[in-house]
C-alpha cells in the first residue's frame, strides 16, 4: 500500500515540499495525474489522500472533465472516512462535494497573507504547534463557503474561511502550505509585467523559514491523523 496518494490536478501545481518531506522521512507516496489521463488508484491502495490545487475551478468540468472523477473520488473518500487533505482547489472540491458553494473573485488572495486560527482550529490536531497567527502563501481567485456541519478552523482578513474540517478527518485548506520558491517563481512568471511578481517572490522569501516550519507541522499532524508513522 502507498501510504499517501497525491492527486495532482494541474501540471504547474505539484506536491512541492510535501513530496520532499515524505521522501526524506521514508514514507511511501504516489502521485496520480488525472489531468494527463492517468487513473486514480483505488481508495484501499492509500492510507490517506491529498488533493492539490490547480488553475481551474470546481465547475470547469466541461473543459476539464477529469474533475468529475476527482469529485467522485472525494465523495467516496468521505463515505469511508479516508483521511483527506484538500489544498486550494482540493479544498474547494471538498467543499463542493460536501454541498457548499464555491465562488469566483469574491475573496481573492495572491502572495503571503496572514491566517488566523479559530478556537476550534487551535484545538484541532491538524494545527497542533502551529501559531494562532501565521504567514502562509495564497494563490486563489475562487473561495469556498463552509459546508453544512463542517467546523471552521481558520480565516484571514480577506477570506472568512481559510480552513475547515468535515467529519473527523477530512480537511479543506484555502492556502498553499506545499509550495517552494521554484513553484512560486514559476507562478509569478504567469503574471504579465509590472513589479508585482517580484514583490510576491520577495514576500515569500522573507517568510520562507517560518512558512516551511509551519507547513511541515501541518503535514506531520495530518500524517498522525492518518495513523502514519515516520520511519
Amino acid at each position: 500500500m502507498d501510504n499517501i496518494l497525491f492527486i495532482q490536478n494541474d501540471p504547474e501545481v505539484p506536491p512541492g515540499t510535501y513530496a520532499d518531506r515524505l521522501a526524506e522521512t521514508g514514507i511511501a507516496f504516489r502521485i496520480a495525474r488525472p489531468f494527463a489521463g492517468e487513473d486514480i488508484p483505488r481508495l484501499d491502495e492509500a492510507a490517506a489522500v491529498i488533493v492539490l490545487g490547480g488553475s481551474m475551478g470546481v465547475n470547469d468540468t466541461g473543459v476539464h472533465p477529469f474533475l468529475l472523477k476527482v469529485k467522485d473520488y472525494i465523495r467516496a473518500a468521505l463515505n469511508v472516512w479516508k483521511p483527506f487533505l484538500g489544498i486550494c482547489l482540493g479544498g474547494q472540491l471538498l467543499a463542493d462535494v460536501a454541498g457548499a458553494r464555491v465562488t469566483s473573485n469574491l475573496y481573492e488572495e495572491i502572495g503571503v497573507r496572514r491566517v488566523n486560527l479559530s478556537m476550534k482550529g487551535l484545538e484541532d490536531v491538524l494545527f497542533r504547534s502551529v501559531p494562532a497567527h501565521f504567514d502562509t502563501f495564497q494563490w486563489h481567485h475562487d473561495s469556498f463557503a463552509l459546508p453544512e456541519g463542517a467546523i471552521p478552523l481558520a480565516c484571514s482578513d480577506a477570506c472568512p474561511i481559510q480552513a475547515f474540517r468535515c467529519g473527523r478527518n477530512a480537511y479543506g485548506l484555502q492556502f498553499h502550505p506545499e509550495v517552494n520558491e521554484n513553484i512560486v517563481e514559476a507562478w509569478c512568471r504567469d503574471f504579465a509585467g509590472g513589479p508585482e511578481p517580484d514583490l510576491i517572490l520577495a514576500g515569500f522569501r522573507n517568510v520562507r523559514a517560518s512558512y516551511l516550519n509551519n507547513s511541515l507541522r501541518i503535514l506531520d499532524n495530518f500524517l498522525e491523523i492518518a495513523g502514519i508513522r515516520m520511519q
